[in-house]
């Protein structure tokens, strides 16, 4: 991941899921009696009982003047968008008109405290306020709507318009505007005439608004929607050159899934995905019966870009195919070559069943090695003249290896000795999101050749090492760890191989990378027991629907964590058990990001959060400033 791969998965910490719609309308209502309290006045008590009364009357009208048009929007908003081929849910209604009536609130307050403290602003300041409260109200949900709906501007201002224009119809009705305009003549009295309610009062502090502020209103609606097109065509023009597709969408597939575990963003990257072509690994172990134990799987993408999109929940969805115990460790490829839908997945797990089927399968293996180059540790071992083989950098920090260097480095192992290869990322330590080089292994850098260099000795000493009767044995522990605290659903995974007096311990971590020191503190510990160790994770991203830095270890206590790692391996070891092996790799065509284009998507995303920002505070300030003049001149 680069610096600015990191800067946009970094605004998921930004980002909540959305409650339920009755949460968001029951706590709207709660705001609105108040909000009723504190703006109404119903009269003077001169009792505890009457003012109680009073108290109930203030809230209810804050119910039925604020409150109303926060629930008629939360419901009529989804029916009315998805009418018009929105995609609205009353979850994101609900909560977007929550929000909304918070911000009617706010506004109207501030200015009912600058009245008080400035006389001579006087009630029409208030009023005033509350006109650009309604309007900015409508203007901030036809943003919403138009991003989340990808709807035209006219017909998304059906459902934006919603809040807005049930609020200012209860005010028109109950604030005596209806009567000012029906005593205004005979035809305008009979036009109006059904919708008096000769019994309804509105608070007095609603008695003094005027028709002109309802006009006011309009104008305001007019000129705020005008700001919003120009504002969503202003950030979208550069996404729709370099890229061909509209940042709306990715804003609207993002939202959708954070906020409610949608498939949308799914539909964009298949917009921006290329065909690649990705090698498929398979090896089994099986018992002298034929029965599986064991089953290593490494398709050659990256399992991303979050939670279940994509290939984000690989690990798992090929876990569930295998017949023994699955070990999915994480491939040398990068955001890159993230599938961009979970229906790609299906042709990898097609792929791996092909490999599968072909595997000759041998009894004898080599003893492991250890070959290091510069930065580049390497442990191997070779089943049958096939090659395992696993790569860290640790302690020094590293993200993803590209596909072209995982790609050469296993070639260059097959050309020295092996006559097919495994090749996995151990992805076992970084320092998170900090700093601009956040171990990013490309082609050219020092660390591809020494990994290149690091499997070329491996499969030197393989292909002309002494192999033995192999033995195996496994255990697994879904652990209580969640999600949350950087442990994906397989938990931790241990294989112990042992050949000619030697013991291998392969430990898979279901998890997003590890903290600093923790592989060695885990390694250190183990080499207590067996004479070689490597600790992997999957790099699942389901860690990572939310947070984008979820390491193992971040979350849970470090000696914890060991103490189930060497739990397991005495499980495995107890284990151990005469096994076969063999290995075999297919080709799977699947639809992936494609080259650069992870890049060029961060990097628009981030120009958007930061120009985007900048242009949307001066777009704010000018329509400010416009409306103020409208004020100054009506």
């Amino acid at each position: 991941m680069t610096s600015s791969q990191s800067n946009l998965a970094g605004l998921s910490r930004f980002i909540f899921r959305a409650p339920n719609w009755y949460t968001s309308l029951t706590f709207a209502l709660l705001v609105a009696a108040v909000a009723g309290i504190g703006a109404f006045d119903s009269g003077e008590a001169d009792a505890v009982f009457r003012g109680i009364l009073f108290l109930g009357q203030d809230a209810w009208e804050g119910i039925f003047f604020i409150g109303v048009p926060t629930v008629v929007a939360g419901f009529a908003t989804p029916w009315v968008d998805r009418y018009t081929g929105g995609r609205l849910t009353y979850n994101r209604a609900s909560l977007l008109a929550l929000i909304c009536e918070l911000l009617i609130v706010a506004v109207v307050s501030a200015a009912a405290l600058i009245a008080y403290l400035v006389p001579e602003l006087d009630q029409p300041f208030v009023f005033d306020a509350l006109m650009v409260a309604l309007a900015s109200v409508f203007a901030l949900r036809l943003l919403v709507v138009m991003a989340v709906s990808r709807t035209s501007l006219p017909v998304a201002i059906l459902p934006a318009s919603i809040q807005t224009a049930v609020a200012a119809a209860l005010l028109f009705v109950y604030s005596g505007t209806i009567r000012y305009l029906a005593d205004g003549g005979s035809a305008t009295r009979a036009f109006l005439t059904p919708f008096l309610d000769e019994s309804a009062e509105a608070p007095g502090v609603l008695s003094t608004l005027s028709p002109q502020q309802f006009a006011l209103l309009g104008v305001l609606c007019v000129f705020y929607a005008v700001a919003v097109w120009v504002f969503l065509v202003a950030v979208d023009q550069p996404w729709r050159r370099s890229m061909g597709v509209s940042m709306l969408d990715f804003l609207r597939g993002f939202i959708g899934h954070v906020a409610e575990g949608t498939r949308e963003l799914e539909d964009f990257f298949e917009e921006l995905g290329e065909e690649a072509i990705v090698p498929v690994t398979v090896l089994a172990f099986r018992r002298p019966d034929g029965t599986e134990k064991a089953r290593f799987v490494l398709p050659m993408i990256h399992p991303g870009p979050m939670g279940e999109i994509g290939g984000g929940n690989l690990p798992e969805r090929v876990a569930d195919t295998a017949e023994g115990l699955a070990f999915p460790p994480h491939a040398t490829a990068g955001h890159d070559f993230n599938l961009v839908t979970e229906r790609e997945v299906d042709r990898l797990i097609d792929a791996a069943a092909r490999a599968h089927r072909r595997i000759e399968y041998d009894d004898e293996a080599t003893r492991s090695t250890r070959t290091v180059a510069g930065d580049a540790k390497l442990l191997g071992q070779s089943f049958g003249g096939d090659g395992l083989l696993v790569n860290t950098f640790s302690p020094d920090f590293a993200d993803d290896v590209e596909y072209g260097v995982g790609l050469t480095a296993r070639e260059g192992a097959r050309t020295n000795g092996l006559d097919d290869v495994l090749l996995a990322d151990a992805h076992n330590c970084n320092n998170g999101l900090d700093g601009p080089d956040l171990g990013h292994v490309t082609p050219g850098s020092p660390r591809s050749f020494d990994m290149i260099n690091a499997a070329e000795q491996a499969g030197a000493r393989l292909g002309d090492a002494p192999e033995g009767p192999l033995s195996l044995g496994t255990a697994w522990d879904e652990t209580d760890w969640e999600p949350q605290e950087g442990i994906g659903p397989l938990g931790i995974r241990v294989a112990v191989t042992a050949v000619d007096g030697q013991e291998t311990a392969y430990v898979l971590v279901d998890g997003n990378n590890m903290e600093p020191w923790l592989r060695d503190r885990t390694v250190d510990e183990l080499l207590e027991t067996v004479d070689a160790a490597e600790v992997m994770t999957t790099d699942t991203h389901i860690v990572n629907t939310v947070e984008a830095d979820n390491q193992v270890g971040a979350e849970i206590d470090h000696s914890a964590f060991i103490d189930a790692v060497s739990d397991l391996l005495e499980a495995a070891r107890a284990d151990l058990e005469p096994v076969e092996a063999g290995m075999a790799t297919e080709r799977a065509e699947v639809t992936v990001f494609g080259n650069d284009r992870t890049e060029t998507l961060a990097s628009h995303a981030n120009a958007v959060v930061s120009l985007g920002g900048a242009f949307a505070l001066a777009v704010i300030l000018a329509v400010v400033a416009i409306s103020v003049l409208l004020f100054f001149v009506t």
